[in-house]
């Protein structure tokens, strides 16, 4: 059970001798979000960007190449339904993450994962909590992790739902 507003679009990968081609997005599609800025990143295996919550701003992204799980923690006051989905670069799948959905990506292998942004990129915008912790709830699929300075040192759930709270 995914947190409400979570979509998911398989998407069409046209596979070749030559390499593949696939649409990410289209604006017809209904995403729920309207891209403002696209980054691309490129992880190492073994790696967890997250956990990050965006009290504005809307993700909508693609794992192009590789493979990650991505943990999901709804932290807008409903039922929290932690979950997890697994992404795989081969059956490309995009994904809308609403802002006030706390998320991380875990990365199985080496992979590139592009996403868009309802609003342009702001460190206001940007908490997170520590991707490890028990009242998270997130079921990872590893103990251990590559993470950032900055994500090693993210607080606990609940200072983070003291800064969502926070007028």
């Amino acid at each position: 059970m995914l947190p409400d507003g979570v979509r998911l679009r398989a998407l069409v990968a046209h596979v070749d001798e030559r390499g593949a081609f696939c649409e990410l997005h289209r604006g017809e599609w209904e995403t729920g979000v309207a891209p403002l800025q696209w980054n691309a990143v490129r992880s190492a295996a073994g790696v967890l960007r997250g956990v990050h919550v965006h009290p504005r701003h809307d993700d909508y992204l693609v794992v192009y190449a590789g493979r990650a799980t991505v943990g999901l923690r709804d932290l807008r006051g409903g039922e929290p339904r932690p979950s997890c989905i697994e992404v795989d670069g081969s059956e490309p799948t995009a994904i809308t993450i609403p802002h006030g959905v706390a998320h991380g990506f875990y990365f199985h292998e080496p992979s590139i994962h592009i996403y868009a942004v309802s609003h342009y990129w702001d460190s206001a915008d940007e908490l997170g909590c520590h991707w490890a912790d028990p009242e998270l709830g997130i079921p990872w699929p590893v103990r251990e992790a590559v993470v950032s300075e900055r994500d090693a040192g993210l607080p606990p759930l609940a200072t983070l739902a003291g800064l969502l709270d926070a007028p």
